[in-house]
């Protein structure tokens, strides 16, 4: 099931499957290690506030507006 990563639930993992936006946001997600393919998994959730994400070990903080760009694959 296809959504967005700003509606997964904290503490669910999915793949990454697509970045929509420009190239400079998609360089931008890719350095740091969100791209097509990727395991992600949501750890919190703050009101207003950035997400947390866990990439390769790496635990990242992104804005709503970002999060809402990213296309994730529940369960895979």
């Amino acid at each position: 099931m296809e959504i967005r990563l700003i509606d997964l639930k904290p503490g669910v993992a999915a793949r990454v499957l697509r970045l929509e936006g420009g190239r400079g946001f998609q360089r931008h997600l890719r350095t740091r290690g969100i791209r097509e393919g990727k395991r992600i998994s949501l750890l919190t959730k703050q009101p207003g506030g950035p997400l947390v994400v866990r990439v390769d070990n790496t635990q990242l903080a992104i804005g709503r507006g970002m999060a809402n760009r990213v296309i994730v694959e529940v369960g895979k």
